[in-house]
């Protein structure tokens, strides 16, 4: 019933929405039940709407990117999981600069960047999701992580929206600002510097070649599992522990890199929730750390 009158609510915003929409559809897992309502705005008025409207009539909402870094409930998200890759601007500024929307890929970013001869983003030409997840996980790899060349960040608040420099964000390891707040990411700007093409191009082969050969690209996964903890790789801890290839149903630490669980095609959320526990416990039994998992469990 509540589907049903939210659907109403929202067609003035939105007229497509689909309903019981599965989500193993929309994330890289390939893994999790379905959504009461999933919308995909192409504009920042018409996210504006939707959160407006589920606001003010207590409709949960949940916000996926490109459905990276996430695992899904096997019992779904209830409400309404708003998807922003509609959302897909990328604007050139003045002094080396680059606005993108939230639901802008991370790689089409680093890709116009070095179109423009803009250095400093080719170490995110790989990173899989968008704009408005790499902020608000403040994603990295390589020595270097989206708060290091962000200068400012719309959000939508309580209050509507407004422009929060870099270092207000509260950049850190995998976090940001965001996740202690209500807000929605809805554009970042991103500050670079003058660079040679043909460099930033090899820079970004070579990168992503590195990417290809240690990474399971091939297979479905959320990304890297695990936060690295201080001192130490989680993958290494993984695989010293003896667990590569190890496997709970259709989950799988992947025998390429110990640090993603992967689905060999028919798992459940509940196999990878299931197997990271296990990881966690061996690991910490043989190295006394525990680890924290990157993935956010959603639904």
């Amino acid at each position: 019933m509540m589907a049903t009158n939210a659907v109403e609510l929202l067609k003035p915003i939105l007229d497509d929405l689909l309903i019981e929409e599965p989500m193993s559809r929309h994330t890289t897992f390939k893994i999790g039940g379905s959504a009461d309502i999933l919308a995909k705005p192409k504009s920042t008025q018409e996210l504006v709407g939707l959160w407006n409207v589920c606001k003010q009539n207590n409709i949960p909402m949940t916000i996926l990117g490109d459905g990276s870094n996430v695992l899904v409930s096997d019992k779904g998200i209830r409400g309404v999981v708003v998807t922003t890759k509609d959302m897909n601007k990328v604007e050139i500024l003045q002094d080396c600069r680059i606005r993108a929307q939230a639901g802008v890929r991370l790689s089409k970013v680093a890709e116009t960047a070095c179109q423009e001869g803009m250095s400093g983003l080719a170490f995110a030409s790989g990173i899989p999701g968008t704009v408005g997840g790499a902020v608000y996980m403040n994603a990295g790899a390589y020595g270097h992580d989206i708060g290091e060349f962000c200068e400012s960040v719309t959000l939508l608040t309580e209050c509507g929206e407004i422009v929060k420099p870099a270092a207000e964000m509260e950049f850190g390891y995998r976090k940001s600002l965001v996740h202690s707040t209500s807000m929605l990411i809805l554009e970042a700007v991103f500050q670079l510097t003058p660079g040679d093409r043909s460099k930033i191009r090899e820079e970004m082969i070579e990168l992503n070649t590195r990417r290809k050969n240690t990474q399971p690209l091939e297979c479905r996964s959320a990304g890297s599992t695990f936060k690295r903890p201080t001192g130490y790789y989680a993958g290494t801890l993984i695989q010293d522990s003896g667990l590569k290839g190890f496997t709970i149903g259709g989950a799988q630490v992947s025998e390429k890199h110990a640090g993603f669980v992967i689905n060999t095609g028919n798992a459940t959320a509940n196999d990878v929730m299931e197997l990271m526990e296990a990881v966690r416990q061996k690991v910490h039994e043989n190295f006394g750390v525990w680890l924290e998992p990157e993935v956010r469990v959603i639904g």
